[in-house]
């Protein structure tokens, strides 16, 4: 039988509905996802609790042992970094639980009227008439090619007539503009650094600074 991760079922199912949870889990597992679904409405209605006073109420609630009651609480403080969208899915548990409740209270009574307002309610609410988001097909969509090009008419820009010929021209007439620049290659500077700088004096200048 696969081992399930208590803490992972209840981010994943804390707020499912109970005969959803028996079927996907064993009933200890569902049981006790049941009971920290209880405990964490009473954390968020008792925000100023103590461990202690969270404890001794699980521990008279559930009559269940306090290493056990510490392992719920556990659990319990390790899901409330996920407080706003465990809270939202509170909400929309409680809505659908009131809802269904009122539809049972107003067949018992055999108000229709009241039947068919909460039947509407619930599938609104649950958007039941909608289809479901289809998943983008990834895998189907196709990379746009893209190919280099020096053509500006691709961006809607009309292109120069002769661009080529006009490069052409305007290099021949600045050359001929500056035909007294020279391009010269590249030598090593002579500096005479024998002479500029002897042995001794170095060796003076250096033992001056030490």
């Amino acid at each position: 039988m696969a081992q399930h991760n208590t803490l992972e079922v209840c981010r994943v199912d804390l707020f499912t509905a109970e005969d959803e949870l028996r079927l996907r889990y064993p009933d200890v597992i569902a049981d006790r996802v049941l009971r920290i679904r209880e405990e964490y409405n009473w954390f968020l209605s008792n925000p100023e609790a103590k461990d202690r006073q969270f404890v001794e109420n699980a521990v008279s609630r559930f009559s269940i042992s306090k290493v056990l009651a510490y392992s719920d609480l556990a659990i319990v403080k390790a899901l409330l970094p996920h407080l706003a969208q465990a809270s939202r899915d509170f909400h929309r548990y409680r809505y659908n639980e009131m809802i269904l409740e009122t539809f049972q209270m107003a067949k018992k009574r055999k108000d229709t009227k009241t039947m068919e307002k909460a039947a509407s309610s619930y599938a609104k609410f649950n958007r039941v008439d909608l289809e479901d988001e289809q998943t983008v097909p990834y895998d189907l969509i196709v990379v746009q090619p893209f190919t280099a090009t020096d053509d500006p008419s691709v961006l809607g820009i009309k292109p120069m007539p002769r661009l080529q010929e006009r490069i052409q021209e305007l290099l021949h007439k600045y050359q001929a503009e500056n035909i007294d620049i020279e391009d010269i290659e590249f030598e090593e500077a002579d500096l005479e650094e024998k002479s500029l700088f002897p042995e001794d004096n170095g060796a003076a200048q250096e033992t001056n600074i030490l």
